[in-house]
């Protein structure tokens, strides 16, 4: 069966790939899997039939085989743990990729959603130029320390895995700020991914949904 993915009918990034779907999309192209996309509104992602999917109303859900999960972490991890390409062989370096996955998730994404949402969303509150500030030094302090375990290095552990497509996936969220041009083995990092030919097919797909006719 082929796997059936949701995505946003209009992403509210234009489809400039910051959605979540992108995520999915990208893990299914370096996995060389088909796909199907079925488009949800905001609207009908709050709707029961889709509720029962994603118990929060929010995408992406991956359905497959009867299987249906929500999360880009666990659905991501569950396509890398049924296909070869996106986790080494060898016991040890696959933990490591799957800890880099969480990582991604857990420790760098929460202070980057904090200072977009504060961007967005709280430039008129009488705190704002006040906080801005703390939130960008949050995340300064997780720049600086990824890019110093980076390093050199073309990936964080050895071969490109999940835990580099997760990863730089929620960098990507950084690039309207400017802090991303700071950390300068970072910025490259993100660019080299941006340039597997996985992420290129990901990114033209969705940017094909939100620039097509309404």
């Amino acid at each position: 069966m082929t796997p059936t993915i949701t995505a946003f009918e209009r992403s509210p990034d234009g489809g400039k790939g910051l959605a979540r779907d992108t995520r999915v999309r990208w893990a299914l192209e370096e996995l060389g899997q088909a796909y199907e996309v079925r488009l949800v509104s905001f609207g009908a992602m709050k709707e029961p039939a889709h509720m029962a999917l994603h118990p929060f109303g929010q995408i992406p859900t991956l359905q497959e085989d009867g299987l249906a999960l929500f999360e880009t972490g666990a659905i991501v991890l569950h396509l890398a743990q049924q296909h070869p390409g996106l986790l080494p062989e060898d016991t040890q370096a696959r933990a490591r990729a799957v800890s880099w996955m969480f990582a991604a998730l857990s420790t760098v994404e929460p202070p980057i959603l904090e200072l977009t949402m504060a961007r967005l969303f709280e430039r008129d509150k009488p705190w704002h130029a006040e906080r801005l500030p703390i939130l960008e030094a949050r995340v300064r302090t997780r720049l600086e320390q990824l890019s110093a375990r980076l390093g050199d290095a073309e990936w964080l552990d050895g071969a490109f895995s999940a835990g580099d497509l997760m990863m730089v996936h929620v960098l990507l969220r950084l690039r309207s700020t400017g802090l991303l041009d700071e950390f300068p083995r970072l910025a490259a990092y993100v660019a080299r991914a941006e340039a597997r030919p996985a992420y290129q097919r990901a990114f033209a797909a969705q940017l094909a949904v939100n620039t097509r006719p309404a």
